[in-house]
């Protein structure tokens, strides 16, 4: 009896110590099973947050440009914007389309990369940026070599960009007063002979600014209007005999054909006065004028922020040009007859003539 009392006891005991083990067991399985999920998921969810950046730093944006022509100016614009995106550590490809001073191609060229469903467009100028904005209000457009963004019907107000779009305009506030003040004080009593496209609203913007500003001085002007670059020696032509000085402003066709004037300005001694620093480079005698790289770098800028998502095109205020400078060619003054003054030496800017 003892010794079945004495089994059932020692059996007893087994069995506790076998469930306290399962237990233990259990228990450490669970704890276990419960720190592999964590695990997993903390991994997974690193895991996608380095995809997520992988993806942001390896995407590649398709960029649409659209420039209305070819020329120095234009062109060193976007070779300024396309310094900044690289500058940014993004990466880019350009369609770079050129509307050959075309509008009607500028309008085709716009339609076309919204339905390529490009990233951003990079509008080159006026008429490039109203054709950008007329085919699409949801593509972000970032617009330089325009001269009045307002006038043009680009955007409401300078501190009221567009839903979609916004820029870097080419004309310093003071330029046109400047030229003016400048061709008063060393032309004295000068009629001011301006060539330019009607069909360009930058240009007609500029020469109501030339008129005006003429008000109350000794100087006049006298018009000529062309349709298209083939026009641009002919015009130039009627002037001569009516004009003292020349004055070509930021007009894209005008300045596509910029020889044909400079040709005539040096047949004729007459001072050829220009609207920005390549036209002086290519033969022009003066201007008070901007850098285009510089211009279009910012727009680059502003364009890095936008497609970052740092900013809407809502958020950056329309911009004017930085800094603004005399710009004198010297070798095309004396070309032109004009007599030079000591006062040049330290006030202007001194460009050497471009190289072919």
């Amino acid at each position: 009896m003892k010794k079945n009392i004495f089994f059932l006891f020692v059996m007893a005991f087994f069995s506790m110590l076998v469930l306290a083990a399962c237990g233990t067991s259990e228990e450490s399985e669970g704890t276990n099973g419960s720190s592999s999920d964590a695990g997993t998921e903390e991994t997974a969810e690193e895991t996608e947050s380095e995809q997520e950046e992988a993806s942001t730093e390896d995407e590649v944006y398709q960029i649409g440009a659209t420039q209305i022509v070819e020329h120095p100016s234009l062109d060193a614009a976007f070779e300024g914007f396309k310094q900044a995106i690289a500058d940014a550590g993004l990466e880019a490809e350009y369609d770079f389309q050129s509307a050959q001073n075309d509008p009607n191609n500028a309008s085709t060229i716009a339609n076309n990369f919204v339905a390529d469903g490009v990233d951003l467009i990079f509008a080159n100028s006026t008429p490039s940026a109203q054709s950008a904005l007329n085919a699409t209000s949801d593509i972000p457009i970032l617009f330089t070599s325009v001269t009045d963004a307002v006038e043009a019907g680009l955007v409401e107000a300078m501190d009221q960009p567009g839903d979609n779009i916004t820029g870097v305009l080419d004309m310093h506030p003071d330029s046109i007063a400047n030229t003016i003040k400048f061709i008063d004080t060393y032309f004295e009593g000068s009629t001011i002979g301006l060539v330019y496209s009607a069909g360009e609203a930058n240009s007609v913007a500029q020469i109501e600014a030339v008129n005006a500003a003429v008000e109350g001085t000794s100087l006049s002007t006298v018009e000529a209007t062309v349709g298209n670059s083939s026009e641009v020696q002919s015009a130039t032509n009627s002037l001569v005999g009516e004009a003292d000085v020349f004055y070509i402003i930021t007009d894209n066709t005008v300045v596509s054909a910029l020889e044909a004037v400079i040709a005539i300005a040096e047949e004729q001694d007459i001072p050829m006065i220009v609207g920005e620093p390549d036209s002086v480079a290519r033969g022009g005698f003066a201007t008070f004028g901007i850098d285009y790289h510089t211009i279009g770098y910012r727009t680059g800028e502003m364009a890095v922020e936008v497609l970052t998502g740092e900013k809407t095109t809502a958020d950056i205020p329309v911009e004017v040009p930085p800094n603004m400078q005399l710009f004198i060619n010297k070798e095309a003054a004396e070309a032109q007859g004009v007599e030079w003054h000591e006062d040049w030496d330290k006030d202007a800017e001194l460009l050497e003539p471009a190289q072919e």
